[in-house]
């Protein structure tokens, strides 16, 4: 027998529920990865300033706030599959709200909506993902998932540089994306895993004082990559730079996110996750440095490639690290969580940001991000003691 065969917890492992489960998050990722751009180059053709534009954008992390809480409850009631299979439908006529008021103020509410209803598709999928991950694979696994979710993202930018960013074409494919997660959840229904219930039950709220530098991480990440989403149109748009290479930027920049997680999870198996996120935080800071200097060289592209996976790295080796951690219902507590977090740094993030932008300009957004990779680079030197 191999050494792979004599761990039984391997054996157990259902990669056709994995697989499923991670596609029906990717398509949910595809959509909302062309959604944020997409609505953003609608405001900026408007007028709507880049602060009005920042709120906006942080109704979805909001949606993933206060929904948080309400995930372990929903799911022990509906089951992890119908719980999907609602929430995709549900977007799906958000979205189509969305297209047919095309306004600031009634977009508020409407994308509150769409973070509520995203939101239990990762607490699941992550949930389930991280407890039926062996423990020498977790690294591996988690940068895999990462980087098909990542890859969906990706996909969402792109699209805008198929179908442009005026009329119904774009809300279309959103749609179709969100109804496709829901048929794809349907036909796994019979592989898909229980989430796990063993342990006592712990509170979201009660999590936070298990792990408040993993949670301040999720926090960096979230702010950094929603940041980015929302106002990096914007900041391209003040530098002369076209809508079509802007949208293409986002794309590298979440492809980047996409290709380099697998390589950080196989280099957090090495040198430990710890050790890797302090490395994704301080790569954030340089790339933070450098995007001013060489927007307009042709080197933004390599950079911008390489920040996005960084960036993201830091949530997925906080992925990692809760793995290593945590178990049972604390670890549906954790992701719950990470939600509850994700959505801040998002409702944070963007809006202070855009603040930044009128106040110091349009530089504003790197330094702003830059700020916050330092801050989480001396938290984590400062618990390592280095």
């Amino acid at each position: 027998m191999t050494a792979e065969g004599t761990l039984p917890r391997e054996d157990r492992i259902p990669w056709a529920a994995m697989a499923g489960t991670t596609a029906t998050v990717a398509v949910f990722a595809l959509a909302q990865g062309l959604t944020y751009p997409l609505l953003s180059f609608i405001l900026e053709r408007q007028g709507t300033t880049p602060g009005l534009i920042g709120l906006s954008a942080a109704m979805t992390p909001l949606g993933f706030i206060v929904s948080a809480p309400f995930v372990p409850a929903l799911v022990r009631c509906m089951g992890g599959a119908r719980l999907a299979i609602l929430c995709s439908l549900l977007a799906a006529l958000t979205l189509i709200a969305i297209a047919w008021r095309q306004d600031v103020w009634a977009w508020m509410p409407l994308r509150f909506l769409l973070g509520f209803f995203a939101n239990p598709l990762y607490v699941i999928s992550e949930t389930w993902l991280i407890s039926n991950a062996p423990a020498p694979r977790r690294g591996r696994i988690m940068g895999l998932y990462s980087s098909i979710v990542s890859g969906g993202f990706a996909v969402g930018p792109l699209s805008l540089g198929l179908v442009g960013t005026q009329g119904w074409p774009p809300f279309v494919i959103g749609t179709v994306a969100f109804l496709l997660c829901g048929l794809i959840v349907l036909a796994v229904v019979p592989r898909l895993p229980k989430v796990p219930q063993e342990g006592e039950a712990t509170s979201v709220g009660g999590f936070f004082a298990l792990a408040p530098l993993l949670l301040f991480a999720v926090f960096a990440a979230a702010a950094f990559e929603q940041t980015l989403l929302s106002l990096f149109a914007v900041y391209g748009a003040a530098l002369g730079s076209a809508e079509e290479r802007t949208a293409s930027l986002i794309t590298c920049f979440i492809a980047g996110n996409a290709v380099l997680q697998i390589l950080l999870g196989r280099l957090a198996e090495q040198i430990g996750s710890t050790w890797t996120m302090l490395f994704c935080a301080l790569a954030s800071l340089a790339g933070c440095l450098l995007l001013p200097t060489i927007f307009d060289s042709w080197l933004v592209w390599p950079l911008v490639f390489a920040w996005g996976g960084v960036s993201f790295g830091i949530y997925t080796m906080a992925l990692v690290q809760l793995g290593e951690r945590f178990t049972g219902q604390i670890l549906i507590a954790g992701n719950a969580a990470f939600a509850l977090v994700w959505g801040i740094g998002g409702i944070v993030g963007s809006p202070a940001t855009g603040v930044a932008m009128q106040l110091i300009g349009y530089q504003g957004l790197p330094w702003s991000l830059g700020l916050l990779s330092c801050v989480l680079a001396v938290l984590l030197m400062a618990e390592r003691r280095l």
